[in-house]
């Protein structure tokens, strides 16, 4: 008795493992199919003559461009048998590009490239058209390619502002032989940057460092200090539907909180860390858009007899005009602008910049 149930125990599990084994070679091509993964898209891809081929899968889209930073129309794109659409451009100049995808009308990032441009309303993928290699690394290469020569370095400061209420940060670029045990003191910029930046704008998207670690080893630049602080006094500007641009009230607000953070908190902590020249001619300030304009209103607010005295002025900045008319008998200019009708008025205050 026990040898025939021996016997029936291996005779079931003999057919179980025959009946599996048939079960997998049914399934095996299937799933060898199954698991075969499409070709990956290269994109974007930069030919010898500057054209650039973008490349995106998307089978199921009906209609797909490329707009891309500086062009005047989106560029359309064709889909192919595989579900992957493509577009070529015309030869583009040597730069670094912002661009995004137009899929049905929604702008994505390009899943095939991970180098991207920060920006806090308008982040895009970033394409590097590179120069002729001939020329790459050469004095007659563009200023922000990255060359074989002495690099600086670049730091990234965090703080709470107790000004404007948040954490924030700064980044200081130091010069090719900066040492800070050692005696040299270098003059500094306050770089400034534009209207939805970030604080790494300036190096992450404007290569400020590589800019002047060439322009320092071409002679064409002394070595110096370049601080690059967050431009927002007022961050709620950055919101959807802020009025930023219509309500003179929170503009006014970003303009003098930034002007307090930079004065009293950035400044300060700056020349407490740095081997920086404290001198009016060891000082500067400039920046873009936005930040163009904060130059100019902090400038006018702590000297603004040091400014040619012309009775009017008319300055073009980003969205608006703003006129500056100097008032001889208060000491004060006066700034309005074409758009939004408000005045503010700027006090001089000794010290800095001066």
């Amino acid at each position: 008795m026990k040898r025939i149930l021996i016997l029936l125990a291996f005779l079931l599990v003999l057919g179980t493992t025959q009946a599996q084994t048939s079960l997998l070679q049914k399934q095996k091509p299937q799933t060898s199919e199954r698991q075969t993964p499409p070709a990956p898209v290269v994109s974007p891809e930069v030919h010898a003559d500057h054209r650039v081929t973008f490349r995106l899968r998307a089978p199921n889209a009906k209609e797909v461009s490329v707009q891309i930073e500086g062009a005047s129309k989106p560029l359309a794109m064709q889909k192919d048998d595989e579900g992957v659409w493509s577009g070529t451009t015309d030869p583009l100049a040597p730069d670094y590009y912002g661009y995004a995808f137009i899929v049905d009308g929604v702008a994505m990032f390009d899943p095939s490239n991970s180098a991207t441009k920060p920006n806090f309303l308008f982040r895009a993928s970033e394409l590097h058209v590179p120069p002729a290699a001939a020329n790459s690394g050469d004095s007659a290469s563009p200023t922000w390619e990255i060359a074989d020569v002495p690099h600086g370095e670049v730091h990234h400061h965090f703080y709470r502002s107790k000004v404007v209420g948040d954490e924030r940060g700064y980044f200081v670029y130091t010069p090719p032989g900066y040492d800070p045990r050692g005696k040299q003191s270098y003059p500094v910029l306050y770089l400034l940057h534009g209207y939805s930046d970030d604080a790494s704008a300036w190096t992450a998207v404007g290569r400020a460092n590589v800019i002047l670690d060439n322009l320092i080893a071409r002679s064409k630049a002394k070595p110096m200090l370049i601080v690059m602080p967050l431009g927002y006094g007022a961050p709620e500007v950055l919101a959807p539907a802020s009025g930023v641009f219509r309500d003179p009230g929170i503009t006014q607000r970003n303009f003098d909180r930034f002007r307090e953070a930079l004065l009293t908190e950035v400044i300060p902590r700056v020349e407490a860390e740095y081997l920086v020249t404290k001198d009016r001619e060891s000082r500067a300030i400039a920046g873009l858009s936005m930040g163009g304009a904060e130059s100019l209103l902090l400038r006018m607010h702590i000297c603004p007899k040091s400014i040619p005295r012309k009775r009017t002025q008319w300055f073009l900045h980003s969205t608006m005009r703003l006129r500056y008319t100097f008032l001889p008998s208060q000491g004060l200019w006066r700034v309005q602008s074409r758009g939004p009708r408000h005045s503010q008025y700027l006090k001089a205050i000794p010290g800095l910049f001066r």
